[in-house]
């Protein structure tokens, strides 16, 4: 693979690289729910996600919106690692539902 190659990672795995959430399984079980969403669709957990790709997860009473900044080397990635691989677009209390 050549250097210029478009980079890409499945979903789970950058959900988890990122701790965006704690487990790769998390990450499925969230995507299964239809609480991921990439691009403004809906997404499963084998999708691959590139730099530049909005996410929007909801989690409990939360929505969280960022931006894919970056792609990570290695499944283990440090706490202040994690940071740098997305940019915080919004985040949000969702209004308690009836």
């Amino acid at each position: 693979m050549s250097e210029n190659a478009v980079q890409e990672l499945r979903l789970d795995h950058f959900l988890r690289a990122s701790r965006l959430a704690p487990r790769r399984t998390v990450a499925q079980e969230l995507c299964e729910r239809g609480a991921v969403r990439v691009n403004d669709l809906p997404a499963r957990a084998a999708r691959r996600v590139r730099v530049g790709d909005r996410i929007e997860l909801t989690r409990g009473n939360r929505l969280i919106a960022v931006r894919v900044a970056a792609l990570p080397s290695s499944k283990q990635v440090s706490r202040t690692q994690a940071r740098t691989l997305y940019e915080l677009l919004e985040e949000r209390v969702l209004p308690e539902s009836l």
